[in-house]
């Protein structure tokens, strides 16, 4: 955040008021999933803190479950908030907050930054004290006067913030050549050519020589520093910790396979631990050794490892994968099309927000 955001925050009038004073919290009258049916007009939310709580969409199902709009819900497993724009159902573990004020629409993520703020201190009670928890917190928000809270300097800041979070964004894309979005003739081609691909099975070892196996390394023995450290998961992209320990470092544009068959692609150097097979795709063009580690995903990740039956160095080397294939080689120029082409098409509406975004900025300076 900028100095002059942050001052701001140390110049604004401050008063403290309790959550049961602002908010109502109540159960929400859960089902199973079973009990779902097609459509995609109402949110189905679970405890979970994975996609803002929801575990998928649904059509109506009943007049009774539904949770208003503009309510917040609460999961009671990671205490995480999210703000509903539209009606939803619930599952099991689920508390709905219902505002008792009047929150304008650019107000609601101060709300739901502050509500966040309390997980520490919900997640400290057992669930069924959740509720008077929640509702004897007390919390600080900006004043005009006594007990009339200042909404206008809420969205104001809100809408400073983001245009600063934006140009960030913007300047990213920028500099790293995301934001250009137009298709090429021959990432064109690789897209409509797609369904008539020739493809043919290539084991790693072949391709790319033995997979190597990371080492351990404790947890306790592990010495903060610049170098990640992967290990077998999913969170941080396997990142357990950046350290400076003396460890193998391996090379960036590599593909790397957790325990579990999860591969990786890696454009960076890292270390590894020994749940983890690095496979050396390092001579491959970038994009192409991106499309190398979805290939590897999808015929390691099956289900067949897990914690009892581990994939290692041995099972990287005897791993056949499917590739487009071009005078009995793999075609690297096709993969490297596709994968340009998909970045393209998924990057395409993040430059186009971030273009209305800033345009609009703009607007509200002139004002």
């Amino acid at each position: 955040m900028n100095a002059s955001l942050n001052e701001k925050l140390r110049a604004v009038k401050w008063g403290e008021y309790k959550l049961g004073t602002l908010f109502d919290i109540e159960n929400t009258l859960s089902f199973n999933a079973e009990k779902l049916v097609d459509g995609t007009k109402y949110d189905y939310v679970t405890r979970t803190s994975i996609n803002q709580g929801i575990l998928q969409t649904t059509g109506f199902v009943n007049e009774s479950n539904i949770n208003a709009s503009g309510t917040w819900s609460l999961g009671l497993l990671s205490m995480d908030f999210f703000y509903r724009r539209k009606p939803w159902y619930a599952g099991q573990f689920v508390r709905k907050i219902i505002p008792n004020i009047s929150i304008p629409e650019k107000a609601v993520p101060f709300f739901s930054t502050i509500l966040n703020k309390q997980k520490p201190i919900l997640l400290s009670v057992l669930v069924r004290s959740v509720d008077e928890t929640f509702k004897n917190i007390s919390i600080k928000l900006p004043e005009i006067a006594d007990g009339e809270i200042d909404f206008d300097f809420m969205e104001s800041f809100i809408a400073e913030l983001e245009a600063e979070r934006v140009a960030e964004l913007s300047a990213y894309l920028t500099v790293s050549g995301l934001d250009n979005y137009e298709l090429s003739n021959d990432e064109e081609d690789a897209l409509k050519n797609f369904q008539s691909l020739k493809w043919d099975t290539y084991n790693l070892e072949k391709l790319f020589g033995k997979a190597t196996r990371g080492k351990r390394l404790k947890g306790d023995d592990r010495i903060a520093g610049t170098l990640p450290f992967v290990t077998a998961g999913e969170a941080s992209e396997g990142i357990s910790a950046y350290i400076s320990n003396e460890v193998e470092v391996f090379e960036k544009n590599t593909t790397t396979i957790d325990m579990f068959g999860s591969a990786k692609y890696r454009n960076y150097k890292y270390g590894a631990d020994d749940h983890v097979a690095v496979v050396h795709t390092e001579a491959v063009p970038m994009k192409a050794a991106i499309f190398v580690t979805s290939a590897c995903h999808k015929a390691a990740h099956t289900g067949k490892f897990d914690y009892g039956h581990n994939f290692y160095a041995k099972d990287a080397d005897a791993l056949d994968i499917q590739l487009p294939t071009k005078d009995g080689k793999p075609d690297y120029d096709t993969m490297t099309a596709l994968i340009s082409a998909v970045q393209k098409l998924v990057i395409k509406d993040v430059v186009l927000y971030a273009d209305r975004k800033i345009e609009k900025a703009k607007t509200i300076t002139k004002h």
